[in-house]
Order: C-alpha cells, then sequence, then structure tokens
C-alpha cells in the first residue's frame, strides 16, 4: 500500500507528539527538517495548524497547545489513540501501513495475518450503509446445504478475531405474513460466508434509538440474541496469563480484584455466550471461572467431555 505524502506527515506529526509528550513549535520544526523525505524543508505554521486541523476531522486525536508552559504542544485526549474506533483504527492502519512501506527489504521477515472477508462484499455492504439501501444476500450457514438469499437492512459491521460481521435486521416476513418494516429482527453475519451481496433500490431507516457501541457492550464477540443474560462473572488466572489479561483485557468492563503469587482474579460484566466460553476453554488450566458456579460447572463438564474423548489414547 502507498501512502500519500500527506498521510505521511500526519502519522509523523502525532507520534512525534505523543513521543515527546510536550514540545515547542520550534523543536517541532527542528526535528521536521531532520527528516529523511523532507531535505531540509521548513515545517511553516500555516502547513503546521492546517495538519493540526485535518488530523482533527479525520482521526479525532486533539493537538492541543498549553501556553502557560512554554506554548508546548501535546496531545489533548491521547486516550483516543486506545479506543476501539474506527478514527484510531484509521490512523493504527495508515501508521503500520507506513512503516512496512518504509521498510519493504524486510517484507519476507514481516509476517501478518489475513482477514477472510472479501474486500467487495464488505465494500458493497459500506455503500449499502452509507445510503441507508436494504441489500439481498446470499448466505450459507455452516452445515447447510444450500444457501439461502434474503433482504437485509446494514446496520453495521464488526471486526472481531481476523473476522468482519455485518449486524443487519432481518424482515419477520421472510417467517410470517408480516410486511411491517418495523416488524424486524437483529441478525449477524460472518462477511466469509456472503456468497453475493445486491444493493437495492428500497431504503430503510435506522431505528432512533440504535447505538452500534451500546449494542454490543454486554457481548464478548458478536453472539447476540440468544437470550443469554449479561452477569457478574469471576474468573481466576495462574502462570502468565493475568499478564496477557492485563496487556489484553478480555472485554471493557474488565477489573482486577486480587493477585496473590500463585493467581490473580479479574472480574467481567458480560453475556458469557458460547464464543465466551469458548475462549475460557481454550485457556485450559490457566483459566478458571470462580463464579457464578452454574458457569463454572458447565466449563468443568466440558473439560471432563474432553478428556473423556482423550481417554482411549495409550500414554505408551
Amino acid at each position: 500500500m502507498t501512502i500519500p505524502e500527506v498521510f505521511k506527515e500526519y502519522i509523523w506529526l502525532v507520534e512525534t507528539i505523543s513521543r515527546h509528550e510536550r514540545i515547542t513549535f520550534a523543536e517541532l520544526s527542528d526535528l521536521w527538517k531532520r527528516r529523511e523525505d523532507t531535505t531540509g524543508a521548513e515545517f511553516s505554521r500555516t502547513t503546521f495548524n492546517r495538519h493540526r486541523d485535518a488530523i482533527m476531522d479525520m482521526f479525532g486525536i486533539i493537538i492541543d497547545c498549553d501556553r502557560r508552559d512554554g506554548y508546548r504542544y501535546f496531545i489533548y485526549n491521547k486516550d483516543v489513540l486506545h479506543e476501539d474506533s474506527v478514527q484510531n483504527w484509521m490512523f493504527s492502519t495508515l501508521s503500520v501501513s507506513n512503516m512496512l512501506a518504509e521498510n519493504m527489504a524486510l517484507h519476507s521477515r514481516i509476517l501478518l495475518e489475513s482477514i477472510p472477508s472479501g474486500n467487495d462484499t464488505l465494500q458493497h455492504i459500506i455503500r449499502a450503509m452509507h445510503d441507508n439501501r436494504r441489500i439481498m444476500i446470499t448466505y450459507r450457514r455452516y452445515g447447510a446445504a444450500a444457501a439461502n438469499s434474503f433482504s437485509v437492512a446494514p446496520y453495521c459491521v464488526k471486526l472481531f478475531r481476523r473476522r468482519w460481521y455485518l449486524l443487519a435486521t432481518l424482515r419477520r416476513w421472510q417467517y410470517s405474513s408480516s410486511d411491517n418494516e418495523s416488524d424486524e429482527q437483529f441478525g449477524v453475519f460472518s462477511l466469509d460466508r456472503i456468497e453475493d451481496t445486491v444493493i437495492q433500490a428500497y431504503k430503510f431507516t435506522i431505528k432512533p434509538s440504535f447505538d452500534a457501541t451500546k449494542f454490543f457492550n454486554d457481548c464478548f464477540g458478536i453472539v447476540v440474541g440468544d437470550g443469554t443474560k449479561a452477569e457478574r462473572i469471576v474468573v481466576r488466572a495462574y502462570g502468565t496469563e493475568p499478564h496477557y489479561m492485563r496487556d489484553l483485557p478480555l472485554h471493557h468492563s474488565q477489573k482486577e480484584l486480587k493477585q496473590t503469587d500463585d493467581y490473580t482474579d479479574f472480574e467481567l460484566f458480560l453475556r458469557p455466550t458460547p464464543d465466551f466460553k469458548g475462549h475460557i476453554l481454550s485457556k485450559g488450566q490457566w483459566l478458571q471461572v470462580i463464579s457464578p458456579q452454574w458457569l463454572a460447572l458447565e466449563i468443568k463438564q466440558w473439560h471432563q467431555d474432553a478428556i473423556n474423548r482423550y481417554s482411549a489414547i495409550s500414554d505408551q
């Protein structure tokens, strides 16, 4: 991916100010001239102010000036650099892409993960979302003998565990005689299971109360609508697992309760849906559910089922 020069300048400006925490315009200008790709060109205040405005508009990053601290510039809302937002994702992607573009000689030593989403499908969905138009999708569920086609209203897309998902409302008239647009239900569709998309002429109106972030607030991933209620969950992490959980929290509600020499307890408030249970199981002996008891017993039974499957294997 080739990064336009102006985006490289945006990235450099944010990263430089963030790294120095507080920096004067004179210091910025001096560092600017020492960049390899500027050939000693001056960094005018007009260019700086124009970049500040563009960075705010595109990425929501505010570069402010503290007049009481020698007119030093700083990132006013530094937390935005760590948020799960489209703006932060865009900035992070551009930043990484820029770094990779400048180090193409190392391409065989920089390994990435692919996302099996299909760019055409994602583009069609986002275009339909922009125009508030319904989409006819052809979707094949795992285990289904054939694909089904139906009309959906695309509300949002979400990236989770290297897969893109579409949250859309599905008209109940596909299952009944009702054709009332307000009589719809939400469904989640994996983009890699969508075989075809056709943007329709029919428009839809997003429910005024809909908020994508709030919709998934109590979710571990993308499982919704299965009736699972959110509740307080306490998990106990052993070995090096507490470090991983601190660096990469399982959920935004995660709180650390107690730390000992042997383990650390964490509290979560979410819906213990199958994707969450699967994650707990994948951690084996390093992650234990303490409460609620019903969940601890269910995870225990699943571990026992796995042991039973391995019991026929000889130790020799």
